[in-house]
């Protein structure tokens, strides 16, 4: 078996999928994406697939990987991993569906029977994303997570943190203490005020507190952490285990969150979840793209005993699947998920859907600013 043919599309809100095609026709799918730069990460799909992919056997999967990571000199970063993690996922699919199983049955079999997910709340104002939050539980939800702040200065007013704070208690008292409640801070936040945020927040419960900084300033991490009890989680803006080693090395981080469609794909984010388990540490895979990525999230969740949840947007309203058939994202009323029963990964994307909806670089990250006209972090 060879694989011999490719095809992209790049569709609403922010995805792009990939589709490789062997000589007996069989078809694996991939996501690979760099979020408002889908031409440049096409770019670099093209150059893999045509010098170490196409013409070999799909099966050997770790020799690709080696060979697309290791051959061409520089490497790692958002642009490259990304397409290196799409083909891997597709080379992966490709397999499992020529030997008939599930994903997870080749990386060990399951560690689990169920998969728990969480579910983001958006609102304006504090009443409102109680309110989403609230009808997010009663559709079967048991975690949920969200962003408490806008835009921050590297050392801001009391008010800002009181906004914070009132967002998160309105989303806690609409939900209860029974409900997880996760923060993210999106990297927005500066050092000084990712140490008081954690300790205005700290009464709240939060379940962990997300990217607290950049992860160009993960050495602050350590000094956060100190700051407070609640679980310190980061890692959808780093790309391999080599990245995630200082954090594991520094003791700050309680859970690891590599994105399958960013960090290597599922044969690297399978790596990354079991050195995090020998320094005692869960992960959370990031996963805020489309159903191909969440699908090859689920079957290292399926397979890794360390895995806590799963992020997820397949449930947001409005947001587009592009499958024959999304059931194997249904959930049960404590937010979980069944295991993904393949073969492969177990989707069947519409390829009618993704031609009708096919676009070219349509998505922009956000452009935010403070009053006095420097940029700001989104």
């Amino acid at each position: 078996m060879e694989v011999v043919d490719y095809d992209l599309w790049e569709v609403p809100p922010r995805w792009q999928f990939l589709r490789l095609e062997t000589d007996t026709g069989l078809v694996g799918w991939g996501e690979p994406v760099v979020e408002g730069r889908a031409p440049s990460t096409a770019a670099a799909v093209e150059e893999l697939l045509e010098e170490y992919v196409l013409g070999e056997d799909p099966h050997d999967i770790e020799r690709h990987w080696e060979r697309m990571y290791r051959g061409g000199f520089y490497r790692g970063g958002p642009v490259l991993q990304s397409a290196i993690s799409g083909i891997d996922q597709a080379l992966w699919d490709l397999k499992g569906r020529d030997l008939g199983v599930p994903v997870y049955e080749l990386l060990g079999g399951k560690a689990r029977d169920k998969i728990r997910l969480y579910q983001h709340v958006h609102g304006e104002t504090p009443a409102e994303m109680g309110e989403v939050a609230a009808d997010h539980v009663d559709a079967g939800f048991t975690a949920l997570k969200f962003t408490p702040t806008d835009e921050l200065d590297r050392v801001d007013t009391p008010d800002a943190l009181d906004a914070a704070y009132e967002r998160v208690a309105a989303v806690r008292e609409a939900v209860g203490s029974g409900v997880d409640v996760a923060l993210d801070f999106h990297g927005r936040v500066s050092k000084p005020m990712a140490k008081r945020l954690a300790v205005r927040l700290e009464d709240l419960d939060p379940m962990f507190y997300e990217e607290p900084v950049l992860a160009q300033h993960n050495n602050a991490l350590p000094e956060v952490a100190s700051k407070t009890s609640i679980p310190i989680a980061t890692g959808e803006r780093m790309f391999s285990r080599t990245d995630f080693r200082p954090v594991l090395e520094s003791g700050a981080v309680d859970i690891l969150q590599p994105d399958v469609s960013h960090a290597g794909g599922i044969t690297e984010l399978r790596k990354i979840a079991t050195m995090a388990d020998a320094y005692d540490v869960v992960v959370a895979p990031h996963s805020p793209l489309g159903p191909v990525s969440l699908a090859a999230s689920l079957h290292v969740d399926a397979c890794t005993s360390n895995c806590l949840i799963q992020e997820q947007v397949h449930h947001l309203e409005g947001m587009p699947n592009y499958l024959e058939d999304d059931s194997l994202f249904d959930f049960d009323d404590e937010g979980r998920v069944d295991l993904p029963p393949g073969p492969g990964l177990g989707v069947d994307v519409d390829v009618d859907a993704l031609r009708e909806a096919e676009q070219r670089d349509a998505w922009e990250v956000p452009k935010w600013f403070h009053d006095d006209g420097r940029v700001a972090e989104w």
